[in-house]
């Protein structure tokens, strides 16, 4: 069984590269656009460490910029943006294995 958990290295390279778009006027997909400085839309959170990610989220692919700066993900598992949070998910389960929330603080 694959244990993976993030950094605090690679917190504060999600949080940097957000905080700059954020500071730039860019919001990421997902988030809402309604002047409040890109905050989730008031939704309960959807997912939980240690399941899967259920089917009706929507998620996104990080950008590649962000990807780049952090470590490549484990083998058969990939980083997702769900409103405001990283996850390491499981490629085939949507298994959420570890998270960054509140990216935009």
């Amino acid at each position: 069984e694959l244990t993976f958990s993030f950094h605090s290295d690679d917190q504060r390279i999600v949080t940097d590269y957000y905080g700059n778009q954020v500071r730039q006027g860019k919001c990421p997909p997902g988030l809402a656009k309604k002047n409040n400085g890109c905050q989730p839309p008031g939704q309960a959170k959807k997912w939980h460490k240690g399941q899967p990610l259920a089917k009706d989220i929507r998620y996104y692919d990080l950008p590649k910029e962000l990807r780049i700066r952090l470590p490549a993900p484990p083998p058969n598992h990939r980083y997702v943006q769900v409103a405001g949070d990283i996850l390491m998910i499981a490629i085939g389960t949507s298994m959420v294995v570890d998270a960054i929330e509140d990216i935009i603080r």
